[in-house]
């Protein structure tokens, strides 16, 4: 078997789906950009792209690294694991 990714210390990558209406994704580092068909965003485990209609995030928790988002969701892609985001304001309160 395959050695799991180890995570930097604090809150693991979680993304949990309900009814492809609720969406809640832990271990951000960061959020490069969003609107109501897209939000790319930068986690533990690399880049995260959800797609959708009418998406809305609902919360945001800058100290948890974590964010809820509400909508039409139609896909999560990952994106290249090493790829590092340039670092936003919104990305330095995260860290």
């Amino acid at each position: 078997m395959g050695q799991e990714p180890e995570l930097a210390p604090g809150t693991p990558h979680l993304i949990t789906l309900e009814n492809r209406k609720l969406l809640s994704v832990s271990g951000i580092t960061d959020i490069d950009r969003f609107d109501e068909r897209e939000i790319v965003l930068y986690t533990k485990m690399g880049e995260l792209t959800i797609t959708g209609r009418e998406l809305h995030i609902n919360t945001i928790s800058i100290e948890e690294g974590s964010l809820a988002v509400e909508g039409d969701i139609w896909s999560l892609q990952y994106g290249d694991k090493d790829k590092q985001s340039p670092v936003s304001l919104l990305g330095k309160l995260f860290r």
